[in-house]
């Protein structure tokens, strides 16, 4: 039996390495500053990541799929035209879509939309797209300002149901020189390949704080614009608001059954820049690895320098009656004690700054130069504070700084007693 075991065990090889640690306050204050730097970055991009990724979620909830969203299969082979002659399930009027819809289990709202390409005429803007929705039906499930968390409106009012009126984008409206009660002449085509003229009055201005709609889009009422492209009572899609986000799976599938294979349904996660955003994160997290990888090679520096300066020490420890084993776990603990140390500090930075904002939200064009109109993400975004991605911090910290001082740590068994004495 060794000596430490009779002084106590392993909780005296914990006693000499916290004497350690404290030994030298400066070289202890540099490892614990370089893990907690390393785990501050990392928590504090997650949760970046994490809220940037979410913030575009949102949006392609809100202005592409819904949570699950039906259209045509035709349709969707050519939906970069929005064609509006291929209309969901043959043309089955809306109302009856509708009521389909919201007798599957889980479904919140059914809601039918239409977008379709305008061509406008005596304006410095040529092209928009006319964004057909039932407004208040709308309101009353989202916001379309995702930053002021309201419906968008700069100034003005929506269109009134089944009116010859629209809204437009500020950017559209500077660009073209528009203002409220002003006439938009434009020119579409319907359903039955005619062209359609059209000069709605503008009622109303918005800001949903999404460059490409502020930009390119005109909002009409989906009956006005309906009855303008011919399509005799029917919908180009259909978007499904679940209870809960996490149904939408169980939704499309029991949508297929009921629509059959001539509909395209889809769920949001299917959504191309979801799927490429979440693949991102699972690249970031090797960076984030590698960072920590790199910041604990300071530790190790550290316990090669310690066992180097200490070789004395190591070899009076050996000659004392310690084991190989126990002054190896003397220096792991150290490099442990540090690692926690470093990796709680980090944790509780990066966590604090996450969860302050993520109230207060960011500029995200201050930081790309605004140039996010193909990309689908509002303005600004929070920072997602999340206790999974502190957790995974800590102990991604902790392991990793751990494991790296590992091998130096094991140097230290194979120092002998009386080669270290003579040193």
């Amino acid at each position: 039996m060794s000596n430490t075991d009779k002084r106590g065990g392993s909780w005296a090889l914990v006693t000499i390495a916290c004497r350690n640690i404290l030994r030298n306050k400066r070289r202890t204050l540099f490892c614990i500053s370089a893990v907690a730097i390393a785990v501050f970055f990392t928590v504090f991009m997650q949760s970046w990541m994490a809220g940037m990724i979410g913030n575009m979620e949102k949006v392609v909830r809100l202005f592409d799929t819904g949570h699950v969203s039906v259209v045509s299969a035709r349709y969707e082979a050519e939906k970069e035209y929005y064609p509006v002659w291929f209309p969901v399930a043959g043309g089955l009027p809306a109302a009856e879509l509708e009521r389909l819809a919201l007798g599957v289990e889980g479904v919140r709202a059914a809601l039918p939309r239409i977008s379709a390409y305008a061509t406008l005429q005596d304006s410095t803007v040529k092209h928009a797209v006319l964004w057909g929705i039932r407004i208040r039906d709308e309101l009353a499930l989202n916001n379309f300002n995702l930053t002021r968390r309201d419906d968008g409106l700069a100034e003005g009012r929506y269109p009134e149901p089944d009116s010859n009126e629209c809204a437009v984008g500020y950017r559209m409206a500077e660009k073209a020189g528009l203002k409220i009660g002003d006439r938009i002449p434009l020119k579409t085509v319907s359903a039955q390949f005619s062209d359609k003229m059209w000069s709605p009055v503008i009622t109303g201005i918005f800001q949903f704080d999404y460059l490409k709609y502020d930009e390119d889009v005109i909002i009409a009422d989906f009956a006005r614009l309906q009855r303008l492209l011919v399509l005799d009572g029917g919908t180009q899609q259909l978007f499904i608001q679940a209870e809960k986000p996490s149904q939408s799976r169980a939704i499309s599938g029991r949508l297929k059954t009921l629509l059959g294979e001539e509909n395209a349904v889809r769920d949001w996660r299917d959504n191309y820049m979801v799927i490429l955003m979440r693949q991102s994160m699972l690249i970031l997290s090797l960076v984030y690895f590698l960072f920590i990888i790199v910041a604990s090679f300071l530790i190790v520096n550290t316990v090669v320098m310690i066992i180097h300066e200490r070789i004395k020490e190591i070899g009076m420890m050996g000659s004392l009656g310690m084991t190989r084993a126990e002054i190896v776990r003397v220096f792991f603990f150290e490099a442990v004690f540090l690692s926690v140390l470093g990796s709680l500090a980090g944790c509780t930075l990066g966590g604090l700054v996450a969860f302050v904002f993520s109230f207060f939200p960011l500029d995200l064009t201050f930081f790309t130069g605004g140039g996010l109109k193909e990309f689908p993400m509002s303005g600004t975004f929070n920072l997602s504070f999340n206790p999974a991605i502190l957790l995974q911090g800590f102990i991604l910290g902790v392991a990793i700084s751990s494991i790296c001082t590992l091998f130096p740590s094991l140097k230290s068994a194979f120092v002998e007693p009386v080669e270290a004495l003579r040193r």
